[in-house]
């Protein structure tokens, strides 16, 4: 017997195909989720000067790119100079030049320095490669260091927690290392490594040590620090130098604190530290597709948290070593793959091999990509969003009497160094930006004395100081850190006043409280200090005009103040308190 369910039936049936369907695009998005890709926008203008390898970026929102002119070698001494525009854009910034070098270089080590200065030291190539210098980008000069007599070539560097910069030595089976003290200029010795350091990418881990693996072997070792001593570590489970070159490519921090290293064979490896002296742990990381593999190359750790990386076919002889073309892939550490993504032209490959590749993790949150040779520049944008381990938080802002500024919080120098190359130069951008935003308009301040050059500091406490950009128009704004392209929280922030008066906010402080808030007859200022000062009131108006001005004399513990403001209009106003060479400024509002 056959019954008749085809109302029913078809109901059932529609549902069905509905939640299928459902179901089918919810997989569908997902999948695109996961794997979505990045975009590439090319930079409106033409670098002057073709990009002749790293590009730095400087503590003030611009970025300096090695050039091809200056000197009589076609390797280069110029830089050219790239401002984002007023609205905080690096695509449509616009290009100049700084001072050339003393010394021609290409390949060579770079760091910024605590201070803001960018030091520079060797090069494989022309007249630099026993020779390092330092720029001031306030003087626009360059400053010889001592010449110690030795090569640099290609060496690796890293920034100690210190502000030295530990600087590899190559030559003479490259296990030698020296210190540069940028705040004497002068150099000193430090220990031989264990094993040769050429070619090698160094990664600092959140302990403070510097990890590297020994060209053309299997064995790691560490630089410690605090025993200024290099220690044997444990041996890597794959054979990340190729065997023809003994290349290999860069070396990132992971969000999770480990360490990814990937291979100029087509091999990658996973680093676990121990926090302490004691070895950490290899593991084997995921083949670079397709036999392909990375003989010096750039890498870019995201701001989500993935790596931008260039890659070409893995050596295979002597003669094959640096093979085009250059693929790029976003390497995702927490599904262990590499999933490809378009070249910068918009095609699936660019015909160069991938040692012409050049990458720096912007403010803004994109990658700054270049290749060798080319006046194109390009951005990279990441899908999704940032990484809320890596946002910096923002405790304090205070001034002195000079309109110098300080900022305190956490989180200033970020979960990772950025960009990486490996052993040819570095373009870490792990140290805190100031930026100021009023409408659509954003302006970066100059940072400075930045307390900590570490990564993944947790809660420990940082400070900067900041000088505010010439010109800045008299606005309120909203202030944010910025490190390796993640922002904190904005704040509201007023500058200073060509009128004299300092002004600054103070945040999550007991120092100064005004309340009531807004408030219309009186308004009560609290102040509790932890030694005595002397300590004078004003209100002002908007324009810096004083209003009120009550001078406590000096004090000693906790006092409070009550100001008539009945008489004064309604609208915005602030509260200057000014305790001996500090200053603090509150907003309220007058109802």
């Amino acid at each position: 017997m056959k019954y008749n369910y085809s109302p029913f039936y078809s109901l059932v049936k529609a549902n069905c195909k509905l939640v299928l369907i459902a179901f089918f695009f919810l997989f569908i998005n997902s999948i695109k989720t996961a794997n979505a890709q990045g975009i590439w926008t090319p930079l409106a203008n033409l670098a002057p000067d073709s990009c002749g390898g790293v590009m730095i970026l400087l503590s003030d929102g611009s970025v300096i790119a090695k050039g091809y002119t200056g000197g009589n070698d076609s390797i280069g001494a110029i830089w050219s100079k790239l401002t984002p525009d007023i609205h905080g854009s690096y695509v449509n910034g616009t290009w100049s030049s700084i001072a050339p070098m003393h010394d021609t270089r290409l390949y060579f080590s770079s760091q910024v320095l605590k201070d803001g200065r960018v030091y520079v030291a060797g090069g494989e190539y022309g007249t630099g490669g026993s020779k390092a210098e330092v720029y001031n980008p306030l003087t626009d000069v360059w400053t010889m260091a001592p010449n110690q007599g030795v090569g640099y070539s290609d060496a690796n560097s890293e920034i100690l927690p210190d502000g030295r910069v530990l600087q590899a030595i190559v030559g003479a089976g490259s296990h030698t290392t020296t210190i540069y003290n940028p705040v004497t200029n002068s150099w000193m010795p430090s220990p031989t490594a264990l094993g040769s350091h050429n070619e090698s990418a160094w990664v600092t881990l959140a302990d403070q040590s510097i990890l590297f693996v020994n060209v053309g072997s299997t064995n790691s070792e560490r630089y410690i620090p605090s025993l200024n001593q290099w220690i044997v570590d444990a041996q890597v489970p794959v054979n990340l130098y190729d065997p023809f070159g003994s290349e290999c490519g860069a070396g990132l921090l992971l969000p999770d604190g480990r360490a990814f290293f990937l291979g100029g064979t087509n091999q990658t490896a996973y680093y676990t530290p121990s926090g302490t002296t004691a070895m950490g742990t290899w593991t084997a990381g995921p083949n670079i597709p397709n036999n392909r593999g990375v003989p010096d190359a750039a890498a870019a750790m995201m701001v989500n948290g993935k790596i931008l990386c260039a890659v070409s076919h893995a050596p295979y002889s002597s003669s094959h070593i640096f093979d085009p073309p250059t693929w790029y892939y976003e390497f995702d550490y927490l599904t262990n793959s590499f999933n490809p993504v378009l070249a910068p032209n918009g095609s699936d490959t660019t015909s160069l091999p991938c040692y012409y590749s050049n990458m720096l993790q912007l403010p803004d949150g994109n990658i700054l990509y270049a290749d060798q040779e080319a006046r194109q520049y390009y951005v990279y944008t990441p899908a999704g969003n940032s990484l809320a381990a890596g946002k910096p938080s923002i405790d304090s802002v205070w001034t002195d009497v000079n309109c110098n500024y300080t900022i305190t919080g956490i989180n200033f120098n970020g979960i990772s160094a950025g960009a990486s190359y490996g052993d040819d130069w570095q373009m870490s951008t792990n140290y805190p930006l100031v930026r100021l935003t009023n409408g659509t308009n954003v302006y970066y301040a100059r940072t400075f004395n930045w307390n900590r050059t570490d990564v993944q500091t947790g809660t420990l406490p940082d400070t900067a100081q900041f000088t505010l950009p010439a010109g800045l128009p008299f606005a309120t704004y909203s202030l944010q850190v910025v490190v390796n392209g993640i922002a904190s929280d904005p704040m509201s922030f007023i500058p200073c006043l060509d009128l004299g008066v300092h002004n600054t906010i103070n945040t999550n402080s007991t120092i100064v409280g005004v309340y009531p808030n807004p408030a219309s007859s009186e308004l009560t200022v609290s102040i509790s200090l932890e030694s005595k000062a002397d300590i004078n009131i004003q209100i002002q108006d908007v324009l810096g005009q004083v209003l009120k001005n009550e001078n406590l004399g000096s004090i000693s513990t906790v006092t409070s103040k009550v100001i008539d403001i009945t008489n004064l209009p309604k609208g915005i106003y602030f509260v200057k308190t000014s305790i001996d060479n500090k200053v603090i400024i509150n907003k309220f509002i007058k109802d």
